[in-house]
């Protein structure tokens, strides 16, 4: 028999975050704690689906007028509305003036890849500027897109914060016009974000060089709690009347990650632009499918345009950044309880899903040799995976990794 015209095919790397849990999956100790993946859980380890999404979803089901027709290429248009009201907030001046075009996207990765497809055909800069270091998948959205790929610096493993002098230093050296990406909140994976006020030096620099700021906002509302204060670093550069991106994501603040919920806002000069600009995003979306999809959509739309829903979804939403707070808080009196060599105090100061723990590659596979606790190997561990049940277990592993494996 002939061989295979792809017999040539070499055998692709596991995902490395992915990964972590198929090894998870193979173990069958019972002690075993899966930290790698990026997703909810209840105190009891089991995935939430929200009270407030299961009302939306029966609300849609029992509309017997609802058809399953296509959307238009640029998806929902009540979604993509309130989606830019979320983020830019109600009373945003560039929403008023028309000065922004929303689209519906496949959550997070497709906002940044339709965004990055529309900058290569669009912009007159390919460089694009990503956090050192940064989620996986981002150099890997923007390279394929046809941007080139830069690293700016950001955590400084030294104080297991931001290096801010770094930051400043590589975005002032950045060629006038490069595209700039930044986490909204919740940096994935150090948990370490700019105050402020550092923010506003951030917003000063780009501006006076005309970087183009792209934000990722993938947990607003699931940092703090507080939906405007996770937004408050995308609304600084909206403030100034100035142009940006941002991508937008609900499978973390609302759980709704396997029905691939997003958009993609550009905020332009004038609403010319901006018609112009939606114009250009229809041609990189239709050929790439179409159409989004109405299902996850429509529930996002039926609890943002109804006030007490979007209420009971607001008390949820900090119950879950609540959880993930605490669980930081008796992770750190763990392991002062356990006099863990090192200062610990980063995984209180850090925000968000994902705690950098500052532990290097050789201490993560003896964690996950000796005490079956699945992570990826840059030391990143998943808040939302531990529970009061398996926080000692997990500060046991650390304290046995810092004084035995280090």
């Amino acid at each position: 028999m002939a061989d295979s015209v792809f017999a040539h095919v070499v055998r692709a790397p596991e995902d490395p975050i992915l990964g972590v849990t198929v090894a998870y999956n193979k173990d069958s100790s019972p002690v075993k704690v899966n930290l790698g993946v990026g997703a909810y859980r209840t105190e009891e380890g089991k995935p939430l689906v929200l009270n407030v999404v299961r009302r939306a979803e029966q609300m849609l089901v029992n509309d017997t007028s609802r058809v399953k027709e296509y959307l238009s290429i640029t998806g929902l248009a009540d979604f993509n509305k309130l989606s830019a009201k979320l983020i830019f907030g109600a009373d945003s001046p560039a929403i008023k003036e028309n000065r922004v075009t929303t689209v519906q996207c496949l959550s997070g990765t497709g906002s940044l890849r339709v965004g990055a497809e529309f900058l290569t055909r669009h912009y007159h800069e390919h460089t694009i500027y990503i956090p050192q270091p940064t989620w996986g998948n981002h150099p890997k959205i923007f390279t394929l897109a046809g941007l080139s790929v830069k690293y700016y610096r950001y955590y400084d493993p030294a104080t297991r914060g931001l290096d801010f002098q770094g930051l400043l230093d590589d975005l002032t050296a950045a060629p006038a016009g490069a595209i700039v990406l930044l986490h909204a909140c919740a940096h994935n994976p150090t948990g370490v974000d700019p105050t402020i006020d550092q923010w506003e030096k951030i917003r000063k620099l780009m501006r006076s060089k005309g970087l183009l700021p792209f934000f990722d906002s993938a947990y607003q509302g699931f940092a703090s709690g507080n939906l405007d204060a996770d937004a408050q670093s995308v609304r600084m550069f909206v403030a100034d009347g100035g142009e940006c991106i941002a991508a937008q994501s609900y499978a973390k603040n609302m759980g709704l990650y396997g029905e691939r919920v997003g958009a993609l806002s550009i905020v332009c000069k004038d609403s010319d632009v901006a018609s112009k600009v939606e114009s250009q995003l229809k041609m990189v979306i239709r050929p790439m499918y179409s159409n989004p999809p109405i299902h996850g959509a429509s529930i996002v739309a039926t609890i943002l345009k109804d006030r007490q829903m979007y209420d009971e979804w607001t008390v949820e939403l900090k119950a879950m950044a609540d959880r993930i707070i605490s669980m930081r808080q008796q992770l750190y009196d763990a392991m002062q309880a356990r006099g863990t060599p090192g200062d610990w105090s980063h995984i209180i100061k850090q925000i968000g899903m994902f705690t950098f723990t500052g532990l290097n590659a050789e201490q993560v596979s003896f964690m996950t040799r000796e005490y079956h606790i699945y992570m990826t190997s840059d030391g990143r561990i998943s808040m939302a995976g531990l529970s009061s049940r398996t926080v000692p277990h997990l500060a046991d592993a650390m304290h046995a990794a810092v004084t035995r494996a280090a």
